[in-house]
C-alpha cells in the first residue's frame, strides 16, 4: 500500500476488534439496524421458484433494508467506527451506486461529510442513484480514467484518502482492500447469516439450509451470507460471478475462471491480468459486479473448494431478473439476478432447502431492463 497510508491502516488493524466488539457499539450499531434498516429482513419462500426447480427456494430478503440494499450492514458499523476513530471526513467508491447511497445515508443520519467516487460510466447507468447520493447531501465525484467503472472509482478513493491521511476514513464496499477491510466488512454483513441460523429452522423446519447462493465481485453480500456456516461443510455454498458477454468474449468479471493470484487494492487476492501483472478491464452488465478481482475470503473458498464458482452472462442474469419480476412481483438488482440465474446450473432434491440472497433491489436497474425485454420481446408477464 502507500507508504502515506499506512499508519492509518496500521491504526485501523490495531483497533477495529476492540471498537467492533465494545458492548457500547454493538448496542448503538444494533439498534440502529433494527430501528434505521428494518433488521431482521425477512427468510420468504419463493413460490415460482420452488416450483420451477422443484424444491425448497428461500430468498434473503436483503432487498427490504433501508437504501435498497444489504450495503447498509455495513456503512453503518463503518462510519460509528471512523467516529470512533475521531476522523471527521468519510470517502467511499462505488458501482452501482447501492454502496454510495448506503455511506451518503449513513453519513447524513451521522452528519459526517461524505464524499463518493463513482465511474463515469457507472454514472450514466445508475443515473437515479447518482441524484439520490446528492439528495443526500453526499458530493459525487466521477472517476474518468480507465474504463470508467468500479475499479477506477476505487483507484481515485484511495488516491484522496492518501492526499488527506489525517482527517479521512474510507469506507470501502466490499471484501476487499488492505486488512482489516475484508475481515471487518465481512463481519458487519454477517448479519446476514446470523439470521438465518434462527430463520431457517423456524421456516424451514431444517437446522441448517443445504444451499446458500449469492452473487460475487467483490463479494460483500456472499461473504454476510456465507459467514456463520463457513464451518458447516454439509452447506454447500454457491458463488455467482459475473462472465459478461462470456468467458471468451474479451467482456466478462468472473475472476476465478479468468484470473490469477496478485496484488491488487492492498489485497493478495484473483484478478484478471496480464502476463505482466497489468490489471485487465471488466466487464458486466451489472455495475455492482463490473470489477476485476475477489475479496481474499472467496479466493480461498475457491482454492480449497469450500465454495463452488458458477459463472452467469448479462443475458442469463436478465432473463433470471424479469422472470423474477414478471413471477414473483419483485424485480431484484441485476447482482442478484446472477444468483437467480446461478441455480438453473445447479441440481437439487425435493427436500433440500435452498437460499438466495436476493441482496438488493432493481429500482436502480429499471432502464437496463426495460432496453433488454423491448430488444428480446418478453413482454408476455409469464416467462421462465
Amino acid at each position: 500500500m502507500p507508504e502515506i497510508l499506512f499508519p492509518n491502516v496500521e491504526a485501523l488493524q490495531e483497533k477495529y476488534l476492540d471498537i467492533l466488539n465494545d458492548t457500547a457499539f454493538q448496542t448503538e450499531l444494533d439498534r440502529l439496524l433494527h430501528q434505521y434498516v428494518g433488521r431482521a429482513t425477512p427468510l420468504y419462500l419463493s413460490s415460482y421458484l420452488s416450483e420451477i426447480y422443484q424444491t425448497q427456494v428461500y430468498l434473503k430478503r436483503e432487498d427490504l433494508c433501508h437504501s435498497g440494499s444489504h450495503k447498509m450492514n455495513n456503512t453503518l458499523g463503518q462510519v460509528l467506527l471512523a467516529k470512533r476513530l475521531g476522523k471527521t471526513r468519510i470517502v467511499a467508491e462505488t458501482g452501482a451506486g447501492s454502496h454510495g447511497v448506503a455511506t451518503a445515508m449513513a453519513c447524513a443520519m451521522l452528519k459526517l461529510p461524505c464524499f463518493v467516487y463513482m465511474g463515469e460510466v457507472d454514472m450514466a447507468r445508475q443515473f437515479p442513484n447518482v441524484e439520490r447520493m446528492r439528495l443526500l447531501g453526499a458530493t459525487v465525484i466521477p472517476a474518468v480514467s480507465g474504463s470508467k467503472t468500479l475499479k477506477d472509482a476505487t483507484n481515485e478513493a484511495f488516491r484522496d484518502w492518501i492526499c488527506n491521511p489525517e482527517d479521512t476514513f474510507y469506507v470501502i464496499g466490499s471484501v476487499v482492500g488492505p486488512h482489516p477491510y475484508p475481515d471487518m466488512v465481512a463481519r458487519l454483513q454477517s448479519v446476514i447469516s446470523k439470521e438465518l441460523l434462527v430463520q431457517v429452522p423456524a421456516l424451514a423446519g431444517k437446522i441448517l439450509p443445504d444451499y446458500v447462493v449469492a452473487c460475487v465481485g467483490g463479494g460483500s453480500n456472499a461473504a454476510g451470507s456465507f459467514y456463520h456456516f463457513l464451518e458447516h461443510k454439509e452447506v454447500r455454498l454457491i458463488a455467482a460471478e459475473a462472465a459478461g458477454k462470456g468467458l471468451d468474449s474479451g467482456f466478462s468479471a468472473a475472476a476465478t475462471f479468468l484470473g490469477k493470484e496478485g496484488i491488487l487494492h492492498g489485497t493478495k487476492t484473483k484478478f484478471m491480468q496480464t502476463n505482466e501483472g497489468q490489471v485487465l478491464e471488466a466487464h458486466s452488465v451489472s455495475a455492482g459486479l463490473d470489477y476485476p478481482g475477489i475479496g481474499p475470503l472467496h479466493a480461498y473458498l475457491h482454492d480449497t473448494g469450500r465454495a463452488q464458482f458458477v459463472a452467469i452472462t448479462d443475458s442469463q442474469a436478465l432473463d433470471a431478473g424479469i422472470a423474477l419480476s414478471q413471477n414473483e412481483g419483485i424485480i431484484p438488482a441485476i447482482e442478484s439476478a446472477h444468483a437467480l440465474a446461478a441455480l438453473s446450473q445447479l441440481t437439487f432434491q425435493e427436500t433440500d432447502v435452498v437460499v438466495v440472497c436476493l441482496s438488493g433491489r432493481g429500482d436502480k436497474d429499471l432502464e437496463t431492463y426495460i432496453n433488454y425485454a423491448n430488444a428480446h420481446k418478453i413482454s408476455d408477464g409469464h416467462n421462465n
